[in-house]
């Protein structure tokens, strides 16, 4: 038994991210690459490039899921986001224990251990555990203070689009794990200026190591 156990293959994991650059630093984050240009790891793991926005991160995750290799893959939305919260610094990281958007709220899978790996993954560096809520654009001034009231610790614009694409096609695992590059005291111009956030960037390439340990502690 314990022989037959060794043999199988490790269900794999589906890291999805909006932009060119949270695919770089989060491939850059792994261990060396596998075959098929997924990051070595304890099982196959691939990262996703989905494009900006609810609809492109749905459809995304949507056809990714439906690929056989894939098929039972574990999802993690990840990437940057604007904190909600004052007091938030960019670099901060935001464990969703919930992802919420216009369809309603998605439970995340076993937050707790994904918090205990993070902190393990970057020590030092804030966690913040929450809800995160999502928005088909970027957040500025008031409308932050709105959803702040509403209990988001953050908002981004695909998490909640991917993770609920994820559970339609099956189920499975699912987490959203976010760096903060955006927050109440630390607002971007622009969406651009992503680019310029070195810290958020720099844990955003650290944290790949706490999914694996999520992905293995299920």
């Amino acid at each position: 038994m314990a022989a037959r156990r060794a043999r199988e293959p490790a269900a794999p994991l589906l890291v999805a991210c909006a932009l060119g650059i949270e695919r770089f630093a989060l491939r850059g984050g792994g261990r060396p690459r596998a075959r098929g240009g997924a990051d070595g790891a304890p099982g196959p793991v691939t990262v996703l490039r989905t494009g900006m926005g609810p609809a492109q991160a749905h459809r995304a995750v949507s056809e990714a899921l439906r690929d056989g290799a894939l098929h039972g893959a574990s999802v993690v939305a990840s990437g940057f986001c604007a904190g909600l919260a004052p007091g938030m610094h960019p670099g901060d990281v935001v464990v969703a224990d919930e992802t919420r958007g216009p369809y309603g709220a998605t439970p995340c899978t076993a937050p707790e251990a994904l918090v205990a790996a993070v902190v393990r993954a970057l020590p030092g560096r804030t966690v913040h555990t929450g809800p995160l809520t999502g928005s088909d654009h970027v957040v500025r001034g008031g409308e932050r203070a709105h959803l702040r009231a509403t209990g988001a610790l953050a908002v981004d614009m695909e998490s909640a689009a991917s993770l609920r694409a994820a559970l339609a096609v099956g189920p499975r695992p699912v987490a959203a794990v976010r760096v903060v590059v955006d927050a109440p005291e630390h607002e971007l111009v622009r969406i651009g200026t992503v680019r310029g956030g070195i810290s958020a960037f720099r844990v955003l390439r650290a944290v790949l190591p706490a999914f694996h340990e999520w992905h293995r502690s299920l």
